[in-house]
């Protein structure tokens, strides 16, 4: 399925007070409106996804899933400062007709929610029945959630937090220390700082994982092995994966984006913000999760006012959100049937 695109030509005010002249939102929908339009499901794509959410999320999303065209009206669109067809680093700037690249605007995840509610408004959605965020997807939710209340009905929110950590920060500088020391980050064009942001991913990689999870799947069979391990290729081609399909400037400013994550700033703090959140809530941990860690998404879930936790297990740490369908389907159907139940 293509992407659909809108173009907002009144632009977009930022946190920092800089402006976009004019914005592109890429964009999937998939199935059509109920009579009284209330099967909206919005998506919320986490770091390097897309708005294809029948791509990179099957086992949930898909025409024979939990969430189908058939019984529900799908959205999902690609974020700010992605390289997937919405503005970022790479597209045109309209003051010089040349590509951003290294003058694209610093942005928030208050930004990427203003984006969203453009669409929203494009698309003449009232009411959303579910948002669905994990990750720094769960980190927009959180903060659409808020300045939603009363047209959202139900928020799941999926290995992420109301305000990142020190921890996260710190992965998420040392990936951008790997892209700018590459000698290629001062150029502008378009391959310029792959070589860094392959050693970047490679380090993301150690926190979306575990100890237990390369013990499982990177083990050697050769007793007497003393070079290319399995481990070690490993890496290298994750790296070279995202290479293929990413760019680096779009890789930095997400993760300053993670960085800028505080639902709390400017509204008298965390306690006080979530509590604001009206929708009915479920928050979900992967217990072994490195990067944003469970007793995360207990602080969530207890200063909601209508929210439950809950703890999936899982051998792959953080990407345990992306990898634990079954789980999650089960988990997501009957948090569906009590909404529907609570309706009647």
């Amino acid at each position: 399925m293509n992407s659909k695109y809108y173009i907002h030509k009144e632009g977009l005010q930022l946190e920092s007070g800089e402006r976009l002249k004019e914005l592109t939102i890429a964009y999937h929908t998939y199935g059509n409106y109920d009579p009284k339009r209330n099967n909206v499901i919005w998506v919320c794509h986490a770091l390097t996804a897309n708005s294809d959410v029948f791509d990179w999320w099957k086992g949930l999303f898909g025409e024979n899933d939990l969430f189908n065209p058939r019984d529900y009206f799908i959205v999902c669109d690609n974020f700010l400062g992605s390289c997937y067809g919405t503005t970022g680093p790479l597209s045109e700037n309209p003051e010089n007709g040349q590509a951003y690249y290294h003058d694209f605007p610093q942005l928030t995840v208050r930004d990427l929610v203003a984006a969203h509610e453009i669409l929203r408004k494009h698309l003449q959605i009232e009411r959303i029945q579910m948002m669905i965020g994990s990750s720094l997807g769960g980190m927009q939710a959180l903060e659409w959630a808020y300045l939603l209340n009363g047209e959202l009905d139900n928020l799941v929110v999926l290995a992420s937090n109301a305000k990142h950590s020190p921890w996260g920060i710190a992965f998420n500088e040392s990936q951008r220390m790997a892209v700018e020391v590459d000698p290629s980050w001062k150029e502008s064009n378009e391959k310029a700082g792959l070589d860094g942001m392959r050693v970047a991913r490679s380090i993301a990689l150690l926190s979306y994982r575990t100890y237990a999870t390369y013990d499982h799947s990177q083990q050697e069979n050769e007793e007497d092995k003393t070079d290319d391990f399995r481990a070690s290729s490993y890496q290298r081609y994750q790296g070279e994966k995202l290479a293929r399909r990413f760019n680096a400037y779009s890789y930095w400013h997400l993760s300053k984006i993670m960085d800028s994550h505080d639902l709390g700033r400017g509204r008298n703090g965390l306690v006080a913000a979530l509590g604001q959140i009206k929708s009915r809530s479920l928050i979900i941990g992967v217990n072994t999760d490195q990067i944003f860690p469970i007793d995360e998404q207990r602080f969530v879930a207890k200063h909601i006012p209508h929210a439950s936790f809950l703890e999936i297990k899982s051998l792959y740490g953080h990407d345990g959100f992306l990898l634990e369908q079954e789980q999650l389907s089960k988990v997501l159907e009957s948090f569906l049937i009590e909404s529907k139940n609570n309706e009647q």
